[in-house]
């Protein structure tokens, strides 16, 4: 397993990105939820940038690691420690801090981490809280700067006041709205990622992204067992969408 089983599972719209966390370095739920990542059939999965737990999720797994940071020294340092692509966001934990990325900043990470990492598969992440023209304007800046894939976010954002499916749907509504403005506008694969679950994963595909990013429905369980189930239970969503669709 490598980049090109990512890439075709992204060409075959059914690429399924499980996150742990930027900011979460706790190496014993790192491991779990990657263990149950590849366990239940993910793609590649995404961690946080540290020399540690790149090296311990490299041991343990054979699909590719993705590493995210907002910084592009941590980013080139990954690669060297073994990650296979990197990613510029994952915005949404700055969020609850205060910390907003605005396009020139997001557009100058992207130019400076392509700089030291030239030959390597590059993601960026648009902020939700641009507009959505706005956002498109920037995938495709993002895309001329030399990012290889868009991802989408949008899940902090989502306020829903329903339970059940319903309220499932209302959250991964600006994630989805992101996904189909953007793909739209760039060639490269849009990832749509941030508020999503099993109910809304084959939306997503239908909405034009080539695959999903998955984080809470996973990293937040308390045992491993039922994160496997919860991978495999996104995982067979992604055929099917991707079957309607085609």
């Amino acid at each position: 397993m490598g980049i090109q089983s990512l890439e075709n599972a992204l060409s075959q719209r059914r690429a399924l990105k499980v996150i742990s966390g930027l900011n979460n370095f706790d190496v014993e739920k790192v491991t779990a939820v990657v263990r149950a990542a590849q366990a239940g059939g993910a793609t590649f999965v995404d961690i946080a940038a540290d020399p540690l737990l790149i090296e311990q999720v490299r041991r343990l797994i054979q699909i590719p690691v993705c590493v995210s940071a907002v910084d592009p020294d941590l980013l080139a340092q990954a690669v060297q420690l073994g990650a296979d692509l990197v990613e510029i966001g994952n915005f949404d934990s700055f969020y609850a801090q205060g910390r907003r990325f605005e396009a020139p900043e997001v557009l100058a990470l992207t130019r400076a981490t392509r700089a030291r990492l030239p030959h390597t598969l590059l993601s960026v992440t648009v902020p939700h809280i641009l507009a959505l023209n706005e956002q498109a304007q920037l995938a495709q800046e993002l895309v001329t700067a030399g990012a290889d894939l868009i991802q989408t976010e949008g899940g902090t954002s989502a306020q829903p006041r329903q339970s059940g499916i319903l309220g499932l749907m209302e959250k991964a509504v600006p994630t989805l709205a992101a996904a189909y403005v953007i793909s739209r506008a760039v060639e490269v694969p849009v990832l749509c990622a941030s508020g999503l679950s099993s109910v809304t994963v084959p939306l997503a595909i239908a909405s034009g992204a080539s695959g999903v990013g998955v984080g809470s429905a996973v990293n937040q369980l308390n045992d491993e067992v039922a994160m496997v189930a919860a991978v495999r239970s996104l995982a067979e969503a992604l055929p099917q969408a991707a079957y309607v669709v085609s």
